[in-house]
């Protein structure tokens, strides 16, 4: 099974974003807000996470998804197999997600949970 579990949402000002959107989606901080991140979720009931990510770049593809699921291996291969691409991408040790590129270029992660 996979699953949305977060859009992440690139922004020059975190805390003007988390204010933002906090209002228009009534969402709160889950953990305390950092100068170059912070997650809102859902203030009621259940839905997907929204990451605020700080970044630099002007360019309008800022913004990617995070697809959770407990079997990274078989939903990266099945992915790939409905046209996906593996992104090269520079991993930290111990990351716990591959990233992906839909058939259009635009990139995604696959996170494990």
């Amino acid at each position: 099974m996979i699953k949305i579990g977060s859009i992440v949402w690139g922004v020059n000002d975190v805390h003007r974003a988390v204010v933002f959107w906090s209002q228009a989606l009534d969402y709160k901080l889950k953990y305390p807000e950092a100068e170059d991140f912070a997650i809102l979720v859902p203030v009621h009931g259940e839905g997907f996470q929204l990451s605020i990510n700080k970044v630099s770049s002007p360019k309008a593809r800022r913004h990617h998804m995070d697809l959770f699921t407990d079997d990274q291996a078989k939903e990266v291969e099945r992915l790939i197999s409905l046209g996906a691409t593996r992104k090269k991408w520079n991993y930290e040790p111990d990351a716990d997600y591959v990233v992906l590129q839909d058939p259009d270029g635009n990139p995604f992660c696959v996170v494990q949970i």
